[in-house]
């Protein structure tokens, strides 16, 4: 665990999306922080930064981890859409499978009490539910149906390399802590978004932005995501915290929300209206199939929920941020950034 006063936390990812917020968060409580990285760049003048390079089962994490006592291992061959790589699980498997072993080999050797490995919550699947997903009718403000829920005791089913490089990296990780009793904590979450975001979240922004009518009303599922801030503060917990040792959490806002629902909070934040209207679902899938995005409907339509009752319990944890409070900060920072390009 953590020592404010003597050791030093590593952040692996450090000038990453996360990782940028979590360096400025533990250096706002007051720790010593050190940020690994590909290459050099600009970083707080009370923060270390150390380059790396790639991130194999080859690195050399030597001066990274020298003086540390937790490493929070943020770094990753990220999920992508369209991947290009002649063999994307080899790929993801050597960044996120053997860049993970071999960094927590070495931090074993040099030291190091806990590592927190930030997973994915793909490793427990890639929907929970999608039985209400295809209603017949729009989408109420409020309403989302039963569905089943993602739990830490749930059998692992990734379904793409992504996903299977995180669940052998966490096999893997548990193996070295019985070999060497390095502490490890495995984080999964969902969707982050926060300032700073990429991908489909600001592509969405972009829309609702721009008042591009959206054929979204229709989804009546239900997905938890988590806001950036309340992911840094439950990676914090979980380097901390003496219960953490061990264990396997899920995290999230702790308000799951259809995706009609979440282009409403959105335009709202924004200011705008919601141009969001109905569109047969089942007409939909049918167009995204002949297209080849059927993937894009599962993620607007299909629902993910995960339980976060575990961290609450076990590390007394709650998110900080609000999904409203979350999505204004994000939306005030989409707004300063696109001020910045017209300007």
């Amino acid at each position: 665990m953590i020592d404010r006063d003597n050791r030093r936390v590593l952040v692996t990812g450090g000038n990453g999306f996360v990782g940028r917020s979590l360096c400025e968060e533990l250096l706002h409580r007051g720790y010593q922080v050190r940020a690994a990285v590909r290459a050099p760049g600009r970083f707080p003048a009370d923060m270390e930064a150390v380059a790396v390079g790639e991130i194999d089962g080859g690195t050399d994490w030597a001066d990274a981890l020298r003086d540390v006592d937790t490493v929070i291992h943020l770094a990753a061959r990220v999920h992508v859409m369209k991947d290009s790589s002649a063999d994307p699980l080899a790929e993801f498997l050597r960044v996120n499978l053997h860049g993970t072993e071999n960094l927590a080999r070495q931090a074993a050797r040099t030291g190091v009490n806990r590592l927190v490995y930030v997973s994915s919550v793909k490793v427990n699947g890639e929907s929970t539910s999608a039985s209400d997903t295809l209603s017949p009718g729009p989408s109420p403000v409020s309403g989302i149906g039963e569905q089943n829920i993602f739990t830490e005791s749930d059998n692992p089913n990734p379904q793409d390399p992504y996903g299977v490089s995180k669940w052998q990296a966490e096999q893997a990780l548990r193996h070295i802590a019985q070999e060497t009793g390095l502490e490890i904590v495995i984080v999964r979450p969902p969707l982050v978004y926060g300032p700073g975001v990429k991908g489909n979240f600001i592509s969405l922004l972009a829309a609702i932005d721009k008042g591009v009518p959206l054929p979204l009303a229709g989804a009546r599922n239900a997905r938890s995501l988590v806001y950036v801030g309340n992911l840094v503060d439950a990676l914090i917990a979980c380097a901390t915290h003496p219960a953490a040792s061990g264990q396997t959490y899920l995290v999230s806002d702790g308000e799951d929300v259809s995706t009609a629902r979440l282009v409403e909070k959105i335009a709202s934040a924004l200011g705008r209206n919601s141009r969001s209207f109905y569109f047969p679902p089942v007409l939909l899938r049918a167009a995204a199939t002949l297209l080849g995005r059927a993937g894009q409907m599962d993620r607007l339509f299909g629902s993910l929920r995960v339980s976060d009752k575990k961290i609450r319990g076990e590390l007394s944890w709650s998110p900080p941020y609000t999904l409203e409070q979350g999505l204004r900060e994000t939306t005030v920072w989409y707004c300063a950034r696109q001020s910045r390009r017209v300007s």
